[in-house]
């Protein structure tokens, strides 16, 4: 089993390279493909890790094979495009000059960054919110993967409350949706205060 601690480092074979801050998966068959990592080198770029390169992992580093040099070759997982906005001319000139002539409008070209995610593909955030079917649970602490197949088995809940904090390791089966910020559960908060917490075994090649 593999443990993808969602506050990790990351590392390459020759030193630290950024941080984990995403996992990209297919929803259908639970399929892990690609980490998100963001890179400690300006500009901080974020670029899509294929799972092939996962070496293995600690509760506070993911290790890859790549080299630092080929990481900063990986395809971008954040891209810039250029939308087409119209505006009033009154929200771009709001004051006129003597003698100026305005148009009805002004079109600008606006950058806007976009996540690239494969197609059919959904990506969960570090620290996503966790909602069960009747409010707030948490947030997700660790995604446990099947290291035969790279199928993801089971989140890790973290739970935290006034009087404690635990683990609890849920099926993906009981994942209703995700959304990139929030994880939404088929369970409800009772359901989920009666799953066993386990200790989590790391992994290596």
């Amino acid at each position: 089993m593999i443990d993808l601690p969602m506050k990790a480092e990351v590392r390459c074979s020759d030193g630290i390279v950024g941080f984990f801050t995403h996992v990209i998966g297919n929803p259908v068959d639970h399929q892990v493909t690609h980490l998100v990592v963001k890179s400690v080198q300006p500009p901080f770029n974020e670029y899509l890790v294929p799972i092939d390169e996962l070496e293995d992992t600690t509760p506070h580093r993911i290790k890859l094979t790549c080299t630092r040099s080929e990481f900063e070759k990986m395809e971008p997982f954040e891209v810039e495009e250029y939308i087409r906005a119209r505006y009033p001319n009154y929200q771009v000139l709001p004051y006129q000059l003597p003698g100026q002539v305005l148009m009805d409008e002004v079109i600008e070209y606006v950058p806007v960054k976009n996540h690239k995610i494969p197609q059919g593909e959904i990506t969960v955030l570090r620290d996503a919110k966790v909602e069960a079917t009747d409010g707030y649970v948490g947030l997700v602490d660790e995604l446990l993967i099947n290291s035969n197949n790279m199928q993801a088995t089971h989140l890790v809940l973290r739970e935290r409350n006034l009087f404690q904090q635990r683990e609890i390791t849920i099926p993906v089966s009981q994942i209703e949706r995700v959304d990139e910020g929030t994880i939404y559960l088929k369970l409800d908060r009772q359901s989920i205060e009666e799953l066993p917490t386990a200790p989590i075994q790391r992994w290596q090649k």
